[in-house]
């Protein structure tokens, strides 16, 4: 069997990706746009079960689906979804010395997600998940 078309071009995808997440959010650099989307991806997945935490993964292209699942702790205590402000609070902690996340973080991390993945997809399983996911994930 081939190797599959996402898996070799996994690279560019995730680059632009990232290019496409920096604009949305009015950053300087791919760097500091990889900070903001793993601080997303990192409070988004701290509110999923193991289970959820697979089941969205598996709608990720592979690079994001490897960030996603990075360095996660699946015994760590699952968070409830709560205000988009200490959502942002949270994905703006992650390396606060580096992170130049804005006030608009989760908006323009879901915009690039949804410009670079199937939209349908990612609805179908947000509606598999707990109550907030999919205003998470939402773009207006």
């Amino acid at each position: 069997m081939p190797v599959p078309f996402d898996y070799k071009q996994a690279s560019q995808d995730f680059d632009r990706f990232l290019v496409d997440a920096r604009d949305t959010a009015l950053l300087a650099t791919t760097h500091q746009a990889y900070t903001m989307v793993q601080g997303v991806l990192q409070a988004f997945r701290r509110r999923l079960t193991p289970a959820e935490v697979a089941l969205f993964a598996n709608v990720l292209p592979p690079l994001l689906r490897a960030l996603f699942v990075a360095d996660w702790n699946p015994d760590e205590p699952r968070r409830p979804f709560e205000g988009r402000d200490v959502l942002t609070r949270e994905v703006q902690a992650l390396r606060p010395d580096h992170n130049l996340a804005p006030e608009s973080a989760i908006r323009d991390v879901a915009t690039a997600l949804r410009k670079n993945i199937d939209g349908a997809a990612l609805d179908r399983v947000l509606a598999q998940l707990p109550p907030g996911a999919a205003d998470f994930w939402r773009t207006d």
